[in-house]
């Protein structure tokens, strides 16, 4: 079984500009998870208090949302999407190369079309002003992070698919 392209080298250049940056970008996600942990805990300790912590439920949606989208570019540059191995366990390595080649050409028009779409879901959701019911947080405010994730999204496919395509040139063999 090969080894996440991101674990067996350390990219250098602007393929290791967008690791690293994805990798922040992926720790950004932890701690919006994290966050989401903490409303929780809160909301919970807050009515046991005989109190109540509105919007806790809206809150935890929109970041859930957030962090989601967060690790997608992170899974991407390193490999760590699920496969069906049963499907190349066989194949050669050429063969392998090329559907990781392919994978990643799918992923880039895949991010680059969520993005182009939801910019302008964003842009619906603020010029028609919705928010949530009970905070009124706007809505696209949740679109931003969103949409930075998909970028990063396309920029791991195209490292991706440069580092796949080099390997499917020579055979398969990194």
């Amino acid at each position: 079984m090969d080894a996440p392209v991101a674990q067996t080298c350390r990219r250098t250049g602007i393929p290791g500009a967008v690791e690293r940056l994805v990798t922040a970008w992926a720790v950004f996600g932890g701690v919006v998870l994290l966050a989401i942990v903490l409303i929780n805990i809160y909301a919970v300790v807050t009515s046991f208090a005989g109190s109540r912590f509105s919007g806790d439920f809206e809150l935890t949606e929109m970041f859930a949302a957030v962090a989601a989208f967060c690790f997608l570019p992170y899974t991407q540059l390193t490999d760590a999407n699920v496969t069906a191995d049963i499907f190349t366990s066989r194949a050669s390595p050429r063969w392998v190369a090329l559907f990781k080649l392919v994978a990643a050409i799918v992923a880039l028009l895949f991010a680059l079309l969520l993005l182009w779409r939801m910019y302008y879901g964003m842009i619906d959701q603020r010029d028609y002003r919705y928010t949530t019911t009970i905070l009124q947080v706007p809505i696209w405010w949740a679109f931003v992070p969103i949409l930075i994730s998909l970028a990063l999204l396309a920029l791991a496919s195209a490292v991706n698919f440069i580092e796949y395509g080099r390997d499917a040139l020579r055979g398969g063999r990194a």
